[in-house]
C-alpha cells in the first residue's frame, strides 16, 4: 500500500517536487532532445525556433484554464487530484502518439499534437498551484516552492539528457515511451496514492454530473464568469500603481538574453559535431548549475536587495553570449552548417560552446527565482493569484517570441548577430527593474489615464501593420523577424479589448469587441497560411479593424477601474 504523501510535510515536499518533474520533462524534451534530433535531420533553425516557440503558446494563456480547474469537480477522484491525473495521462497519450509520425515529413503534425500535449501540461501547473496553495502549509511554502523549482529542473534533465543518452542504445521515436513512462510513473507512485481533502463543489457542480445538462451549462457560464472576472481584476491590477505597471511591461521583455537557454543552443552543438551523449552532458551539467544558482541567487537577493542583484543578474547573462559571439566570428563561423558543408571544426568553439553555455546557466539561475520574487513585491496581495499567474503567463509568450524570431535571424543574418541582438535586447529589461516597487503610500491613482494610453499605442501599432505590408520587403532579412513581434501587439491588442469589454459601460462597441478580440488572436496562425494577396488583404483588414476598436475604446468610460 503506497503511501499518501499529503499527510507529512516531507510526504508534501516530496510530492510537489515529484508532480514538478513532470511540468519539467516536457520542456527538456522539446528544447533539447527534439531540437537536437531535428537539426541533425537537416531542419533548419527558423523551423526549429518556431518549433520551439510554439511549444510555449499554451502556457502564455493558461489563466484561462484556472476557472476550469476551479469550477468542475469530482468528490470521488479528489478537485485538484482528478485534474492532475487526467492531465498527466493525456500528456502520455500525447507523446506516445508520436512514436507514429515520419520526421521531418510530419513536421506540422508533431508540432501540431506537441502543442495539444503542452495544453495539457500548461492545465495541470494550474492543478498542481492550486493543490499547492491549499495543501502546503505556510511554514512550508518556501522550501516547498523551491523544492517544486529544483524538480522542473530535474525533470527537464531528464525529458532532454536522459532522451539523448538514451538515442544511441533505442533510437529517437522509441524514447517517447519513456517520456510517457516517466509522467505515467509520477501518477501511478505519487498522484494516485494522494487522498486530497474534501471540498464542496462551488454551485454545487461536480465532474459526476456531467451528464446532467444544465448543471454542465451553469458550470460553463460560471467559467466563463470567473474568466471575466479575472480580467477585470487583472487589468485593474495592472494599472493602479507605478510598480505594476512596470511589471506589465517588464514581464512582456525577455528576461535577459535567451538564446543560450532555448534551441539555438542545441543547434550550435549538433552543428560543431557533438553527439547526443556530449550534448545531453552539457544539459545535464546547465540543468544542475542552474538549479544551484537558482538557491544562490535567492540567498544575495535577500542580503543585497532583489532590484540591484536582479539588474546584474541581468547583464550577467548577456556576457556568455557576447563572447561566444566574438569567438563564432573570429573563427569563421557564421551561418549555420549541415554536417555536408561542416568542414574542420576548430576544437576551440567547442570549448567556447561548453564555458558560455555553463556560465550562462549559471547566470540564468541566479537571476530566475529573483525576477519572480521582484514581481511578486509589485502584485496586489488582494489578487495575488490573479495578477502574479498573469505576469507569468506574458513571461512565457516572451520567450515564446524570442525563440521564434531567434530561428529567423539565424537563417537571415548568422550565429554572431543573432547572439549579439539577443544579448543587446536582453539588456532592456534592466530599465524596468527600478521601477519595480511596490505601492507607496500616497501614490496618486492613475489607472484610468494608463488605460487610456495604453489602448491609443496599441491602437497606433496595430495600424502600423498596414504599412509594414506594404513596404516590409524593403526590410530584407529583418522582415520576417519584424513580422514575430507583431504577434505579440496582436495578443496585446486583444487582451485589452477583452478586459475593456468588462470594464467600460454596455455599447455596441463592447458586443463586438470579443469578437474582434479572437480575430486579433487568430492571426497568430497566419505563419501557417499560404502567402498571398488575400491573406495580406484579411490581416490587414483584422489589424485595422482592431486598431479601430482600441482607439474608440480609448474615449470610453474606464472609471470602473478605481476602486
Amino acid at each position: 500500500m503506497l503511501p499518501n504523501l499529503l499527510a507529512t510535510r516531507n510526504g508534501r515536499l516530496a510530492a510537489f517536487f515529484s508532480l514538478y518533474v513532470t511540468e519539467g520533462i516536457p520542456l527538456g524534451f522539446a528544447i533539447t532532445a527534439i531540437a537536437t534530433y531535428l537539426r541533425r535531420l537537416g531542419v533548419g533553425p527558423a523551423e526549429i525556433g518556431a518549433f520551439v516557440g510554439s511549444f510555449y503558446v499554451p502556457w502564455a494563456f493558461k489563466w484561462a484554464f484556472g476557472p476550469l480547474v476551479d469550477v468542475f469537480r469530482s468528490q470521488r477522484w479528489g478537485h485538484r487530484r482528478a485534474w492532475i491525473l487526467g492531465t498527466q495521462l493525456m500528456m502520455a497519450l500525447t507523446l506516445a502518439s508520436l512514436v507514429f509520425l515520419d520526421l521531418p515529413r510530419q513536421l506540422g503534425l508533431f508540432t501540431a499534437i506537441l502543442l495539444v500535449h503542452n495544453t495539457f501540461s500548461a492545465m495541470q501547473d494550474v492543478a498542481i498551484d492550486s493543490l499547492a496553495c491549499n495543501t502546503l502549509r505556510e511554514d512550508e511554502r518556501g522550501l516547498g516552492n523551491g523544492m517544486m523549482f529544483a524538480g522542473a529542473a530535474i525533470g527537464q534533465a531528464i525529458g532532454g539528457s536522459g532522451v539523448l543518452f538514451l538515442t544511441p542504445y533505442t533510437g529517437f521515436q522509441p524514447t517517447f515511451f519513456f517520456v510517457a513512462g516517466a509522467i505515467l510513473a509520477v501518477s501511478t507512485f505519487i498522484v494516485l496514492p494522494m487522498k486530497e481533502a474534501v471540498v464542496v463543489a462551488a454551485a454545487g457542480l461536480t465532474t459526476e454530473a456531467a451528464g446532467a445538462l444544465n448543471n454542465a451549462q451553469r458550470g460553463l457560464r460560471h467559467a466563463l464568469g470567473e474568466m471575466k472576472a479575472f480580467s477585470v481584476e487583472a487589468f485593474r491590477s495592472f494599472l493602479g500603481t507605478r510598480g505594476a505597471y512596470a511589471g506589465l511591461w517588464s514581464s512582456l521583455l525577455p528576461a535577459g538574453a535567451m538564446s543560450l537557454g532555448l534551441a539555438l543552443q542545441s543547434n550550435l552543438a549538433v552543428e560543431l559535431g557533438q553527439n547526443d551523449e556530449q550534448v545531453a552532458t552539457l544539459q545535464l551539467w546547465s540543468n544542475v548549475l542552474s538549479a544551484a544558482a537558482m538557491i544562490l541567487g535567492g540567498w544575495m537577493s535577500d542580503r543585497l536587495g532583489r532590484r540591484l542583484t536582479l539588474s546584474i543578474f541581468f547583464a550577467l547573462m548577456s556576457v556568455p553570449v557576447l563572447y561566444l559571439a566574438q569567438v563564432l566570428q573570429a573563427h569563421g563561423y557564421v551561418m549555420p552548417r549541415t554536417e555536408a558543408t561542416r568542414g574542420f571544426i576548430d576544437p576551440a568553439l567547442i570549448s567556447a560552446l561548453w564555458v558560455c553555455t555553463l556560465a550562462y546557466n549559471v547566470a540564468m539561475g541566479l537571476e530566475y527565482g529573483v525576477r519572480q520574487a521582484n514581481l511578486m513585491d509589485v502584485t496586489n496581495p488582494k489578487v495575488a493569484a490573479t495578477q502574479f499567474t498573469a505576469y507569468m503567463a506574458m513571461s512565457n509568450l516572451a520567450i515564446a517570441v524570442s525563440a521564434t524570431w531567434q530561428g529567423q535571424a539565424i537563417e537571415a543574418f548568422g550565429y554572431p548577430i543573432t547572439l549579439t541582438l539577443d544579448a543587446f535586447v536582453g539588456l532592456l529589461v534592466i530599465g524596468t527593474v527600478p521601477l519595480l516597487k511596490p505601492a507607496q503610500p500616497g501614490e496618486p491613482e492613475r489607472s484610468v489615464e494608463r488605460a487610456t494610453t495604453l489602448c491609443r499605442i496599441l491602437a497606433l501599432l496595430c495600424a502600423s501593420w498596414l504599412p509594414y505590408q506594404l513596404w516590409g520587403e524593403h526590410l530584407g532579412g529583418a522582415q520576417e523577424i519584424v513580422g514575430i513581434f507583431y504577434t505579440l501587439i496582436f495578443v496585446g491588442g486583444a487582451l485589452v479589448l477583452l478586459a475593456g469589454t468588462a470594464i467600460v459601460p454596455r455599447s455596441a462597441l463592447t458586443r463586438a469587441t470579443p469578437w474582434l478580440a479572437l480575430a486579433l488572436l487568430a492571426l497568430y496562425a497566419r505563419r501557417w497560411l499560404p502567402a498571398g494577396p488575400e491573406l495580406i488583404a484579411a490581416t490587414s483588414a483584422v489589424a485595422l479593424a482592431g486598431a479601430a476598436a482600441l482607439w474608440v475604446m480609448a474615449r470610453q468610460d474606464w472609471a470602473a477601474l478605481r476602486r
